[in-house]
């Protein structure tokens, strides 16, 4: 009887840990009760990882009880760090490696179960088998994926596609392989050897995968291997036998699943063509200056930006990555602050890849506290261009290149762009006229409308504040 109702707690309390997961998970889909949605998920964990210590006796062990404090305590300890001082302009490098980390775990409990099971001479059903080898090919892609995004993303590698002679060839030989094994380890009882192949295989093809992939698809990169963690975790809580793994592994592989699909529509690019196409390969031709050939840009200062705008009915602020760079949210918000005292009405127009990951430029503007009322999408804000009478472009560059709209031999042309050359001013703050991370020229800073405001854009922000109280 005591039994009975200890495992109909368990069962109980793995439920209101799910339902918990999916109120904080809808929660995360609005700037303004994103926050809480995160309280709910850490108390659906906290409740999840208390009720698996009950459920699992084994745990209670002495040297499992060791390597656990030992464990919670180090990982504690980094994450706590790293969440603490971690720059908002490392914060998508941080994401590609946490969730590199869980792509990781699930892989290594999934050998380490398999392994167990073995050793034991416990039985091994198909079954058991095949949601091993999904399980330890997923998590180990993932991990060794994100450890190149997160390079990429660091710029200890480099954020143009990394190819080489017979690249794709390779990565078909690895993947015939890890079929091969996996088909082996399934139909003919594989042991440990065929197993720990498998994950090494495994982790050739995340490396080799992501690599020719240019740093400009790492948001939708991040997302795809985002949705490959979660399945990873799913798969291995049927092995493991614990329902909250399972419901919440799927509930990341779907969030994941799905953000991948809006980022690449986002993009007006195929997933596949995001993955194999080698984006931002083209270096030079497509929407490149020819050589030798001067544009002409129109160069203005803080003062003369400075009026334009506070004079202005309508102010459209357009930010990006350089803005992240910068560290200059808190001084947008102050320059947003006095246009508004002069009966400015601002608002942000935000592109679905602005930055380095999915929601890069909402965290970093919600950080300034931002009003949420202020942040319009791609799709609502991009017919009011043409009636604003300043677009203030900070450290975005691709995702307002009208290339993208004319150029077809332009590597990103056909992705959806923000409409700033629409607007009837447009000023652009940015360090110098080096090309993002498509590698290509943007003629919106060739514009005749365009004033081109060079220097670090916190400081560029700074000076457009005092100018906009001076006018």
């Amino acid at each position: 009887m005591i039994t009975d109702y200890r495992a109909a707690f368990i069962d109980i309390a793995y439920l209101v840990s799910a339902i918990i997961f999916i109120f904080g998970l809808r929660r995360l889909s609005s700037p303004a009760t994103a926050r809480t949605g995160n309280r709910y998920a850490m108390v659906a964990m906290g409740l999840a990882l208390v009720v698996t210590l009950v459920d699992r006796s084994f745990i209670w062990k002495p040297v499992n009880v060791v390597i656990l404090v030992i464990g919670t305590a180090l990982g504690a300890a980094v994450g706590i760090y790293f969440a603490r001082t971690v720059q908002m302009t490392a914060m998508p490098q941080m994401v590609a490696l946490f969730n590199g980390m869980g792509g990781g775990t699930a892989a290594l409990v999934e050998l380490a179960h398999f392994s167990g099971l073995l050793n034991s001479g416990q039985s091994i059903t198909a079954g058991e088998a095949l949601a091993t080898v999904i399980g330890v090919i997923l998590g180990s892609i993932s991990l060794a994926g994100s450890a190149i995004a997160f390079g990429k993303l660091q710029e200890l590698l480099s954020g143009r596609p990394i190819q080489y002679q017979g690249q794709s060839v390779v990565n078909a030989i690895v993947g015939l392989v890890i079929i091969g094994l996996g088909v082996f380890l399934v139909g003919f009882n594989g042991g440990d050897l065929i197993i720990w192949l498998l994950f090494a295989a495994a982790l050739v093809l995340g490396v080799g995968a992501v690599l020719p992939i240019g740093g400009a698809d790492m948001p939708v990169v991040i997302a795809v291997l985002n949705s490959c963690t979660g399945i990873a975790a799913a798969v291995t809580g049927f092995v493991v036998h614990n329902e909250i793994l399972v419901v919440a592994g799927a509930l990341v592989g779907a969030s994941g699943g799905f953000l991948t699909v809006l980022m690449s529509r986002a993009m007006n690019r195929s997933l596949g063509n995001v993955l194999f196409g080698a984006f931002g390969s083209v270096t030079a031709g497509a929407g490149a200056a020819v050589a030798g050939e001067a544009k002409p840009i129109r160069e203005t200062t803080a003062e003369d930006a400075a009026v334009a705008m506070a004079y202005a009915n309508e102010v459209i602020i357009v930010p990006g990555y350089g803005l992240a760079v910068a560290q200059g949210q808190h001084q947008i918000r102050e320059l947003a602050a006095e246009l508004e005292k002069h009966g400015v009405t601002v608002k942000y127009a935000i592109h679905p890849v602005a930055g380095r990951m999915p929601g890069h430029m909402n965290v970093l503007l919600a950080e300034a506290n931002v009003p949420y009322d202020q942040l319009y999408e791609m799709e609502q804000i991009n017919g009011e261009f043409e009636r604003a009478d300043v677009a203030l472009v900070v450290g975005a560059n691709d995702v307002v290149n009208p290339a993208a709209r004319s150029d077809t031999s332009s590597p990103i042309y056909g992705m959806p762009i923000l409409n700033v050359d629409q607007a009837r001013t447009i000023v652009v703050l940015k360090r110098s006229m080096r090309p993002g991370f498509a590698g290509i020229e943007n003629e919106l800073f060739h514009n005749p409308k365009t004033l081109m405001l060079f220097g670090d854009a916190k400081d560029s922000l700074a000076k457009l504040t005092a100018a906009v109280k001076a006018a």
